[in-house]
């Protein structure tokens, strides 16, 4: 029955031992949803009667038991009723957690994440980054934004997370949203890390995450090719800012430096080896990791180029970089300008350097991994992309090495021919 509270007890051995007594739980049951709580109370299990839930014979120690889950029992129906009667909201969980002494308090959920992200806040710089604290203010909305839709209300009790929760959240933001399917699943992990805090708290009985598994497609990297790259240097821009921004995505094409690394980028970070050459050494902002990248001719004309523009003499960077906001929309305007079809970001800047700058070189991609500040060199293999060109070059390679070969064996067939006559 719906909207009915249930409650039922039953003996629970905590060992194997068979002269232990089991321990008597308490099982409530609300709209399917249940909680258990231990009673305090032990029997032997051959004294405990499964079909009424109660002790077996008339013993005073059998009697005694009894009327104490009896009290137990209309205990927990007086406050379940007077729940009802003040039209608050009732759950297993509730009715248990006063029962105990607990109290009312619910943990609802958006304030949980408003809370974290708050914390977040206060640590930028300090173990996060501006980006991720966006990712989860990003997230929060599309929860917020979910629950309005789904349960036409503002926020909802932590409890209340299920599977069914997940999943509706899931396909929420892939079909409201029209999020990509990897960016959901990116919004997915970040509400697991919120759902993860509630448990470890004890704010929630159960992980509703345990039994959810998300899943990742693997996307195509796009890049510039040689030709779109060239093309995208030697454009000319009456416009100062569009020139300005052309030339902070060309310069993170031949670094593969991050727009965030980038935007900090200081003299610092420029270092001169004994041998005279010049490399950028960052810390990236991402992963705390070691970027050395060794700095080409078409960089190093960008820095100077910029060595006495106001942002730059002003403060301690070497590029004059605008909000990432302003930069996106920038380059929008230049990829269709250079007739380039693809989305300019600075990921794909990044992509750029990877293939087209460096691997397609016959750059080892050890080398490329350290350039990038990646960990691990898996990180770099996504990046990493074989490009047709040097596929095609590479069988030319191989398709004279097997000329050359047949052509060795004709000769040394034709010779020992001519040796027999």
């Amino acid at each position: 029955m719906i909207n009915s509270l249930f409650i039922t007890f039953y003996p629970k051995k905590t060992t194997s031992n068979q002269n232990t007594k089991a321990v008597i739980y308490a099982r409530l049951t609300y709209n399917s949803k249940r909680t258990d709580f231990t009673t305090s109370r032990k029997i032997d299990a051959a004294k405990w009667n499964s079909h009424t839930n109660s002790t077996r014979g008339n013993s005073t120690e059998a009697k005694a038991l009894k009327r104490y889950l009896d009290d137990m029992r209309a205990a927990i129906y007086d406050i379940h009723d007077r729940l009802v009667r003040e039209g608050k909201r009732v759950s297993a969980k509730i009715v248990k957690d006063i029962y105990m002494g607990k109290g009312e308090k619910q943990y609802m959920l958006v304030e949980i994440f408003q809370d974290h992200n708050d914390d977040m806040e206060k640590l930028i710089g300090k173990g996060y980054t501006k980006g991720t604290l966006q990712r989860y203010n990003a997230c929060k909305k599309h929860i917020e934004d979910y629950i309005a839709f789904r349960f036409k209300t503002k926020d909802l009790p932590v409890e209340d997370v299920d599977h069914q929760f997940i999943v509706g959240f899931n396909h929420y933001l892939k079909s409201e949203k029209n999020c990509a399917h990897n960016t959901a699943q990116k919004y997915i992990v970040n509400f697991k890390k919120i759902i993860r805090i509630a448990y470890a708290n004890q704010w929630i009985e159960k992980d509703p995450f345990f039994h959810w598994k998300g899943s990742w497609k693997t996307s195509e990297r796009k890049y510039l090719t040689d030709i779109e790259l060239q093309n995208l240097v030697e454009q000319e821009f009456e416009i100062p800012r569009l020139d300005r921004m052309r030339d902070i995505f060309v310069f993170c094409c031949y670094t593969g430096l991050s727009f965030s690394d980038v935007e900090k980028l200081s003299e610092d970070d420029i270092v001169t080896d004994i041998k005279g050459k010049q490399w950028i050494k960052t810390e990236r902002q991402k992963t705390k990791s070691l970027s050395s990248v060794p700095l080409l001719d078409i960089p190093k004309a960008l820095l100077e180029k910029y060595k006495d523009h106001p942002q730059v003499k002003i403060g301690k960077v070497v590029l004059p970089v605008n909000s990432n906001q302003k930069y996106n929309a920038y380059l929008k305007e230049i990829a269709t300008i250079c007739g380039i079809k693809k989305n300019l970001t600075t990921h794909l800047a990044r992509h750029t350097f990877a293939t087209t700058v460096t691997l397609s070189k016959g750059v080892p991609i050890e080398s490329v991994s350290k350039m990038l500040g990646h960990r691990s060199l898996k990180t770099t293999q996504i990046y990493a992309k074989v490009l047709d060109e040097k596929i095609e070059k590479d069988m030319e390679k191989l398709q004279e090495q097997l000329r050359l070969l047949q052509e060795q064996k004709e000769g040394e067939a034709k010779r020992e021919s001519r040796n027999e006559e």
